[in-house]
């Protein structure tokens, strides 16, 4: 009979409480949810102006008194920071139509027409309120679903949900994330340097030959998509997030070690490690410690470098980017006029668009596709579940927020998009939550 693992004081009160909470799946909504409102509250007290200028400070670095990339402490949350988001956003991507819900064409239809759906109509909507002039690039603003916020609510309703539909919104967000990426890239990019965009595409190409030609070390993935594809895509206008996404997919998705042979092979460690003769003391033998050294080089070779820099990365994203970046984009200091400001024409289209055309463009669709028997809605899922997840659908926090920085220099229209980006997220969550939250009779 095998010794109960002891734990420490500090190990129950603190690191296993940490760790529990860290690992729910609501938990990075609540932080994300934190981060936006202490922005809100110092943007409004006596600090504010401290707040609004320390994003303008300027980072870069000069040679031979020379400066080079020099940006805005915001600029590099946004082109820096949120790069490894997208890079993770296209690591999902990748694993998806791979291997997951996107990988089977008929599943896939279904969540990646409503995403398109809830994607156009939105944005006609905006354009209905904003035709012309500056405020007409604010388009792409309600296109977005934050997957984070939206699936933080999903889990909050627990058993009370299928399933199926915790999967068909988390394929519909992931859809929605690529049609962003291409909205970036096509309509929000500024003027083009040829040179430094085919210098990136040069280190692209590079790293997928590597792929092809089976290096699975993921640093020099890194070194060279930082150093070679982000950084000239950065010096070429292009988006720099739109480098982090395409430099995802060049990483390996196969493993070294298939299933059957990790198994007989972890067996046959075990089993030695088992009958090694051990020293009676807490510290093991050179033995033991060769055989745990090949179990651990074994266990990293049955994965695929894909889901192993996903797994590692996507902590310091839920847990630090993306509430950085909340934190620097969220704060908006609202002044006596703030109903006016809801009644502009850039809130209202933002407002509209994300709760009424979310879901009209996800509802509307999906009936319309289902109604053609092009597709079927998921087992378990029936249409109350399709509104509730097209009101979710409307919480464009994140990424709504992202794209305003890119639509936008005009402080006033960036204000009003903020102002409608956070009435509308507010709704959608409600109204979605109480929407899935129904007894069905």
């Amino acid at each position: 009979m095998s010794e109960p693992i002891h734990t420490s004081p500090v190990e129950k009160w603190v690191i296993n409480p940490v760790g529990r909470f860290i690992g729910k799946s609501t938990t990075g909504g609540i932080v994300l949810f934190v981060s936006a409102m202490l922005a809100i509250f110092i943007a409004n007290s006596p600090w504010a102006d401290w707040y609004h200028h320390i994003w303008e400070h300027r980072l870069g670095f000069a040679i031979n008194d020379s400066i080079y990339l020099d940006k805005s402490l915001h600029h590099w949350i946004n082109d820096g920071l949120m790069a490894v988001f997208f890079f993770v956003v296209g690591l999902e991507l990748k694993r998806e139509i791979i291997g997951g819900e996107l990988s089977n064409p008929r599943k896939a239809l279904l969540p990646i027409a409503a995403a398109f759906g809830g994607m156009v109509f939105p944005a006609i909507i905006y354009l209905l309120f904003n035709s012309s002039g500056a405020a007409h690039a604010g388009w792409g603003i309600p296109m977005a679903t934050d997957i984070a916020f939206a699936l933080g609510v999903l889990y909050l309703l627990g058993d009370k949900i299928p399933t199926s539909l915790k999967v068909f919104l988390t394929a519909l967000a992931i859809a929605d994330d690529l049609g962003a990426v291409l909205v970036i890239a096509f309509f929000y990019t500024s003027s083009i340097s040829i040179v430094n965009l085919s210098i990136a595409l040069a280190f692209l190409l590079f790293l997928y030959l590597a792929n092809k030609a089976g290096v699975r070390n993921t640093l020099f993935y890194g070194i060279v998509g930082i150093s070679g594809v982000w950084l000239f895509f950065l010096l070429s206008g292009v988006h720099a997030t739109i480098a982090a996404v395409l430099l995802a997919f060049t990483i390996p998705a196969d493993v070294k070690v298939d299933e059957g042979h990790f198994i007989s092979k972890m067996k046959k460690y075990l089993n030695q490690f088992n009958n090694a003769e051990g020293n009676d003391k807490p510290t093991l033998t050179s033995e033991q410690l060769h055989l745990l050294k090949e179990m651990r080089i074994l266990s990293k070779q049955a994965m695929t470098p894909l889901q192993r820099l996903e797994h590692r990365l996507h902590p310091m994203v839920t847990f630090i980017i993306m509430p950085v970046f909340a934190f620097a984009n969220a704060g908006v200091t609202f002044n006596n006029s703030i109903a006016s400001e809801m009644l502009s024409p850039v809130a209202l289209g933002v407002i509209l668009g994300l709760v009424i055309g979310k879901v009209i463009g996800v509802v509307g669709v999906s009936l319309l596709l289902i109604q053609l028997k092009i597709a079927n809605l998921p087992n378990g899922m029936n249409q109350r579940h399709l509104i509730g997840v097209g009101f979710l659908a409307s919480i464009g926090f994140t990424m709504s927020l992202f794209v305003t920085s890119l639509a936008f220099e005009d402080k006033t229209f960036m204000l009003q998009a903020k102002i409608g980006i956070f009435a509308a997220s507010f709704v959608g969550g409600i109204l979605g939550y109480l929407v899935l939250n129904k007894k069905t009779n």
